[in-house]
């Protein structure tokens, strides 16, 4: 049923997903360019759509009676920042324990413009063992899309600027606040 209706609202708004679909069982996904809510939205519906789990992070303070519920059934995990633990370390071993993980990260962290991209997915990846796979919304052409799958190499500035290369062609909603660091 909600693969159905996920499929239907995608037609309905024009959106779509083309490339293929990914093999793999664990990884990293990152979503860019992230500059609208809305881009959770698509991503969220496409995933579904395509039968594909995926868990993401927020804030716990969102994770309040109903709203609660309604994150967690979409995949997200409630996370504490004022706790001092290594979150990199936590998700490694999250990846350790399941069979299938599909961690879908914005490298940006906001929505905001930032030059600087975050590498907590990065580190992440690194650590688990686990592909980067490189996602893209592209609002001109109303398409969802995976580049390429990436396997970092342990050589954070030159895998860093080898992914956002592959985000110089992307379409954002809001071009304004999408940059690559150039």
């Amino acid at each position: 049923m909600k693969i159905k209706l996920s499929q239907f609202l995608l037609r309905l708004s024009g959106w779509k997903f083309v490339g293929d679909i990914p093999t793999e069982k664990k990884a990293v996904v990152i979503a860019a360019p992230h500059t609208s809510n809305w881009d959770f939205v698509w991503g969220k519906l496409a995933f579904i759509a395509y039968d594909i789990r995926t868990t993401i992070l927020m804030k716990k303070e969102f994770f309040f009676w109903p709203l609660g519920s309604i994150f967690r059934s979409l995949g997200a995990i409630p996370i504490d920042r004022s706790k001092k633990a290594n979150l990199t370390d936590q998700l490694a071993e999250e990846f350790a324990k399941r069979e299938e993980l599909y961690l879908s990260l914005s490298p940006e962290g906001t929505r905001s413009r930032r030059p600087v991209w975050k590498r907590g997915f990065y580190y992440i990846a690194l650590k688990a063992e686990v592909p980067i796979l490189l996602g893209d919304l592209n609002y001109e052409t109303k398409t969802l899309s995976f580049i390429e799958t990436f396997y970092p190499t342990g050589d954070v500035e030159a895998d860093m600027a080898y992914i956002k290369s592959k985000y110089k062609n992307s379409k954002p909603k809001y071009p304004e606040l999408f940059s690559t660091g150039d």
